[in-house]
């Protein structure tokens, strides 16, 4: 139950960010907090995955707050935070040992919820702040910290 709390979780962390969920699932596999170790995984856990995974996160940090980033609700953004998610509830299934598939169904719904409802909140919050930077700075520590938290439980 804890596993797919745990996926569903960083499924939702893909929703409000797409790369931020991989890094944290790739800092979690190097640092050998969760084993995918001879799986179709294991590249997420390769030396230079968490490095390479946390650029791309700090460069969708910038990118979001650039005017022509489109909507997270189109179907491009939609997809692809939906196939992050999946990858790391499949990441965490296989690495807690309770499946990739259950794994990846957990972290896409997750990612499902997280897409939205971060899109609805976001946009209340800057209705509340007049302006929409506040609410992403916002949006983005709830996915920093979610992340870590998420992936700090397991160690």
């Amino acid at each position: 139950m804890l596993v797919h709390l745990a996926t569903l979780s960083i499924g939702a962390v893909a929703g409000l960010r797409t790369m931020m969920a991989p890094a944290a699932v790739c800092w979690a596999a190097w640092l050998g907090w969760i084993d995918l170790e001879g799986s179709w995984l294991a590249f997420l856990g390769y030396r230079y995955s968490p490095w390479i995974l946390t650029v791309l996160a700090l460069g969708e940090l910038v990118a979001d707050k650039l005017p022509s980033t489109p909507s997270r609700k189109v179907p491009l953004q939609f997809g692809a935070r939906i196939v992050s998610g999946a990858l790391c509830g499949a990441a965490f299934g296989v690495g807690l040992g309770a499946g990739a598939v259950g794994g990846a169904f957990a972290g896409a719904v997750g990612a499902v919820a997280g897409t939205l409802v971060g899109a609805a909140a976001r946009a209340r919050l800057a209705a509340a702040f007049g302006r929409d930077r506040p609410a992403a700075l916002i949006e983005d520590a709830v996915a920093i910290l979610g992340g870590a938290i998420i992936v700090g439980s397991l160690s």
